[in-house]
């Protein structure tokens, strides 16, 4: 579940769907690995400011919600599990490194999405345009429309 983050001058719940293809998209997530890639997330966890909320694995590919503080990017938060999971799975499954046989486990590509932890966005967007009271009422006419 996910929390609110506190800091000294923000308070931030910033999730991310996160989705990495193995290389080749290999099939290459059997149950060992994914004992050992969950296993390492747990280490992820308790070094860096990252939560991770869920992991799912598919043969392929893997499925990541995680949470993390203002101060990590997305490309940051990726480049670090793909990196420290790698290194590890490759060192705890032997198995893994003989099926990529180029010494990397990841795609160079990803996929990130954000995620709300209160609505979506349709219902935040009616949110934010409804604020200002009359005031934005009689004045949405003149307002600016990215769409």
């Amino acid at each position: 579940m996910s929390e609110y983050i506190h800091k000294s001058h923000n308070v931030t719940v910033l999730m991310y769907h996160i989705v990495l293809p193995a290389k080749y998209r290999r099939v290459i997530f059997d149950n060992e690995v994914d004992e050992v890639l969950k296993d390492v997330c747990l280490d992820i966890e308790n070094r860096y400011q990252i939560k991770f909320l869920e992991i799912g694995t598919d043969k392929d590919h893997v499925h990541f919600l995680v949470q993390s503080v203002p101060t990590y990017s997305v490309t940051k938060i990726v480049t670090m599990i793909k990196s420290i999971s790698a290194r590890e799975v490759f060192r705890r499954c032997p198995k893994v490194k003989k099926l990529l046989w180029g010494g990397e486990m990841w795609t160079d590509g990803y996929y990130a999405g954000t995620v709300g932890k209160h609505g979506n966005e349709d219902m935040i967007g009616k949110y934010v345009k409804g604020q200002g009271g009359t005031y934005q009422k009689r004045y949405s006419d003149y307002q600016l429309s990215l769409f």
